[in-house]
C-alpha cells in the first residue's frame, strides 16, 4: 500500500473502497438510456411519458416514470436521493415502536450520519434537526430531510430529466427497430423539415 494511504484512518479507507465498488458497479451497468424501460413490449406509451411532464408527482406515480427517473439519477451519481425518499415513505408506515427505532437508525446511518455510505445532500440545520429527532424517533423524524430532498429532486433533477435526450426519446417513442414513432408535427407552410 502507498505510504500516503497507510496514514489515513481506516474509516476513510473503507469509505473509499465502498465508493470505488459503487462506481465500478455503476460503470458496469448498461447505459441508462431506456435500459429499465425496455422491458419486452411493456414499454411506456408516448402519451404516458408526456404525462410525466405534467408534474413531478405524476412522474413518481408511474411505474415506468419512476424507473426512468431512478436510472437517470444513477447516471448522475445521485440515486441516493430517490432511495432516501422512498425509505422515508416506507418508514412512515411502520407501526411497531421497536421496529420504528431500528428502522430510523438504519436510515440515519445509511443516508444522514457522518459516515453514511449513501449520504444525501442536506444543509446543516436539517441534519441537526434530524439528529435531534433521533433521540426519540417517531414516524415524522425524517420529514424535514425528506421534504428537502423531494424539493431538490423536483426543482433540480426533474427538470434536467425532462431535458435529457432519453426522456425526449421515450416521449417520441423512437426506440429501436420496429418501435412505432409518435406522429411528427408538420413543418409550417413554406418551410422544409431539417
Amino acid at each position: 500500500m502507498c505510504k500516503g494511504l497507510a496514514s489515513l484512518p481506516t474509516s476513510c479507507l473503507e469509505r473509499a473502497k465502498g465508493l470505488k465498488a459503487r462506481l465500478r458497479s455503476i460503470l458496469q451497468k448498461p447505459d441508462w438510456k431506456l435500459s429499465c424501460c425496455k422491458i419486452g413490449k411493456n414499454r411506456p406509451s408516448p402519451e404516458e411519458c408526456l404525462k410525466w411532464k405534467g408534474s413531478f408527482e405524476e412522474l413518481l406515480s408511474s411505474k415506468y416514470g419512476l424507473c426512468a427517473f431512478t436510472a437517470f439519477l444513477v447516471s448522475e451519481f445521485s440515486e441516493e436521493n430517490i432511495a432516501f425518499y422512498f425509505a422515508c415513505e416506507e418508514f412512515r408506515s411502520t407501526r411497531s415502536p421497536a421496529k420504528l427505532a431500528a428502522k430510523a437508525r438504519k436510515i440515519y446511518d445509511e443516508f444522514i450520519g457522518s459516515e453514511a455510505p449513501r449520504e444525501i445532500n442536506i444543509d446543516h440545520e436539517t441534519r441537526d434537526v434530524t439528529r435531534a429527532n433521533m433521540l426519540s424517533p417517531s414516524s415524522s423524524c425524517f420529514d424535514l430531510a425528506q421534504h428537502r430532498i423531494y424539493m431538490l429532486m423536483a426543482k433540480d433533477c426533474y427538470p434536467r430529466f425532462l431535458r435529457s435526450p432519453t426522456y425526449r426519446e421515450l416521449a417520441c417513442h423512437r426506440g429501436g427497430p420496429g418501435t412505432p414513432r409518435a406522429p411528427e408535427t408538420p413543418a409550417p407552410a413554406g418551410q422544409d423539415k431539417v
